[in-house]
């Protein structure tokens, strides 16, 4: 076993559908992801991680349908691949309402919602929290939501990250220029609620947007939620590394994920920030059970209600191409693309088993937990995996996708978390006050070096 003090920490990865990461496990007996429709899965979700001391409840959010395979959404709706999805926002606050630590990972798009409503929206639940949002800001994927939002087409991958630029700082400016920390008075005998000498207008004019006015909310208690970002292209990393706090990666062997980790860390230093100012989470999926065997054997009961072809959906929608083109045993090697190509080097980096990949391989592979590892075996083993990864690749954490919910939570809670308080690898109670603080130890608010701080009142030319 390997022995380390580094502490390892988890988010729960989930959204607001039935499909979201392993196709066709609604399935089986024990799932309960048909409930998502229902607060009270919600609220039992968000008990259980909070008993488990998990960062957070990561939700992730589409606007769009995996139309790339077949050219049609037909078999993404059949198997339920993420569709139908509901509004990931609407959630928290019945679950901030049972839990008093529990973080909120929120995913949104920078481009089909205009930032001064959104940050409105953002502000009303870091109120309601008390300072546990943050927003997992991405600029969007799927050319389904483009159309259905008016556009022949998304914008191309780094015109995206021009647009949400903008969009942060705009958000920035509203959340951290437009109302001083003393502005809400409640002077009773004055008859004075809030100075106006201290709330101030933006006046923000850019390429994309226009916000003259002032922030319509008081500022919440970390005035600016956690921004989290899942972007490994250079162009993300670069966006991540002045913006984001908490970034999720997914990496399918140890190696892979080193080099991911060092570039984040690289990104960070060059941009003004310390290399440890944001945490970094990779995808994994456990499956576990009181011994090696039973785990095992788990195993092998799931791949049984795997879809390969709702798989290949998902496949097909991450990597652009459509697999419905090829047999199922058709070899890697007659699939050209470039997508394909590198993803599956990446898995055959961990099969030294020399086999020719087929498109069956990447169903396989993706059927349970999308492009993120599984990992098998008895809490000792589990727990060893872990210590590996964190040790040997400088990452903080894990995003845990599951195979059936809260299942496969409720086995990490009660099996793979103990292990690890045993190890003293894994935090036993929540540090005090926001997320922010909670992930970082460095108070509520966003730290000096980071660049939504210019923004603050004083550090904006004019105010």
């Amino acid at each position: 076993m390997v022995r380390m003090s580094k502490q390892i920490r988890f988010n729960a990865f989930d959204m607001n559908c039935v499909a979201h990461q392993s196709s066709g496990m609604w399935r089986h007996p024990q799932d309960q992801s048909a409930r998502y429709k229902e607060l009270g899965y919600w609220i039992e979700l968000a008990q259980l991680l909070e008993r488990g001391h998990f960062d957070g409840l990561f939700i992730a959010d589409v606007l769009g349908t995996y139309d790339v395979y077949g050219s049609s959404n037909e078999a993404a709706i059949r198997h339920a691949a993420q569709v139908p999805v509901n509004d990931p926002i609407l959630l928290v606050s019945a679950m901030a309402a049972v839990t008093e630590n529990l973080g909120f990972g929120i995913t949104a798009g920078t481009a089909y919602e205009h930032p001064y409503p959104f940050a409105r929206r953002m502000t009303t639940l870091d109120h309601l929290t008390n300072g546990r949002v943050g927003w997992n800001v991405v600029t969007g994927y799927l050319p389904s939501a483009a159309r259905n939002m008016g556009h022949d087409d998304q914008l191309e991958h780094d015109q995206r990250y021009d647009v949400a630029d903008e969009y942060l700082e705009v958000t920035y400016k509203l959340w951290e220029g437009s109302w001083e920390d003393d502005a809400v008075v409640r002077d009773r005998e004055a008859g004075v609620f809030t100075d106006p000498a201290k709330v101030h207008e933006i006046g923000h004019s850019g390429e994309h947007f226009t916000v003259p006015g002032i922030h319509i909310s008081e500022p919440s208690p970390q005035r600016t939620p956690v921004i989290f970002q899942a972007g490994a292209s250079p162009r993300g990393i670069a966006f991540a590394a002045g913006n984001a706090e908490a970034i999720f990666v997914a990496a399918p062997t140890k190696t892979v994920l080193a080099g991911t980790v060092k570039r984040i860390r690289d990104a960070l230093e060059a941009a003004g920030r310390d290399r440890y100012s944001a945490k970094i989470y990779t995808l994994l999926t456990i499956i576990t059970d009181e011994t090696s065997e039973k785990a095992h054997a788990k195993h092998e009961e799931f791949l049984q209600y795997a879809s390969d072809e709702g798989a290949l959906v998902f496949m097909s929608g991450w990597m652009g191409i459509d697999l419905s083109q090829f047999e199922l045993d058709e070899p890697i090697g007659n699939v050209k693309s470039n997508a394909i190509q590198s993803t599956v080097a990446n898995f055959q980096q961990a099969d030294d088993s020399g086999k020719e990949w087929k498109v069956r391989d990447i169903a396989k592979l993706g059927s349970i937990g999308g492009l993120g590892p599984r990992v098998v075996g008895s809490p000792e083993e589990v727990a060893d995996f872990l210590q590996e990864w964190v040790e040997e690749t400088d990452v903080d954490g894990f995003n845990l996708a599951y195979a059936i919910t809260p299942g496969t939570f409720e086995d990490v809670v009660t099996l793979i978390v103990p292990e690890l308080q045993r190890r003293g690898v894994y935090q036993t109670g929540y540090a005090p006050g926001t997320l922010r603080n909670k992930l970082h130890g460095r108070g509520d608010r966003l730290p000096d070096e980071h660049r939504g701080a210019g923004f603050k009142i004083g550090n904006r030319v004019g105010v």
